[in-house]
């Protein structure tokens, strides 16, 4: 049996998880946007077979680990293991649905006794990127001065009063002489592509506050942080993983150097 490091296991059955969906979706030839019956069946195909294909890998290469997966029968015995696998098989099925590229396979390694994400890989397949713990990085992120700070938010789900933080961020950069152009909102789909946005130079803060579960969240919590920027919850509280429900309440990903005035800002809003 070929021998692989933990990150390295994470970032080939990622991507070979990217590479069937890809695959699937095309098999399906053009997609109409309108034709709810074919979407709906690519989507649940996906699912499955990335789901499949992610935990015989993780069952051959691991098989003393544990799996948690969006697509798999959820089982207890997980809380007492040692080393947990968490997975998004397809993380932005509906994009995946509709032929976007803003769809991810999430692949991260919990190790409860030292409550630490490890071996983190958010693949991005129609994108042709691969976002791991393996990456070299540079010593911290980009911050932009020639253009507005940007969030991305759940298009369906965004978080009570965005547009009062979002003023209020705005004016709260500005008085402290980081940007004075304001902060704007992208629209982007998975929970891995969001945080992509912010690695790639492109935004600067994910915020998510109506709560959402631990495979979308442990892949992109570990590659931001890889990348230089502060994950937490949306009060500065870690998130840690292995809970049953598998629930994570909110999230906030945000730029080192202005985290704390988001923090302001959501708090400064949610008061009203």
């Amino acid at each position: 049996m070929t021998k692989f490091s933990d990150a390295e296991l994470s970032t080939l059955i990622a991507q070979q998880a990217g590479t069937l969906l890809l695959e699937l979706r095309q098999s399906f030839g053009a997609l109409d946007s309108s034709n709810k019956e074919q979407a709906d069946s690519l989507r649940k195909q996906g699912d499955r077979l990335a789901h499949e294909l992610l935990a015989a890998a993780i069952g051959e290469y691991r098989p003393d680990d544990a799996l948690l997966s969006e697509e798999g029968a959820d089982n207890a015995e997980r809380l007492d293991a040692s080393r947990l696998w968490i997975v998004d098989p397809l993380d932005g099925t509906w994009e995946y649905g509709q032929g976007r590229a803003d769809f991810a396979v999430h692949v991260a390694l919990w190790e409860p006794q030292l409550k630490r994400l490890s071996a983190c890989t958010v693949d991005l397949p129609a994108q042709g990127l691969t976002r791991s713990m393996l990456d070299e990085v540079p010593a911290e992120p980009f911050f932009p001065t020639d253009r507005p700070v940007r969030v991305v938010a759940s298009r369906t789900r965004p978080p009570a009063n965005l547009k009062l933080t979002l003023a209020s961020l705005g004016d709260r950069l500005a008085e402290a002489g980081l940007n004075q152009h304001g902060v704007e909102l992208l629209d982007v789909g998975s929970v891995g592509a969001k945080v992509n946005e912010l690695v790639s130079g492109r935004a600067e803060i994910y915020v998510h506050d109506t709560g959402f579960y631990e495979w979308d969240v442990a892949a992109p919590y570990g590659i931001a942080r890889h990348y230089g920027f502060i994950p937490s919850q949306v009060n500065g509280e870690e998130i840690e993983f292995n809970h049953m429900p598998p629930w994570v309440p909110n999230l906030l990903v945000a730029h080192p150097l202005i985290v704390d005035f988001v923090r302001e800002a959501l708090a400064e809003a949610a008061q009203g």
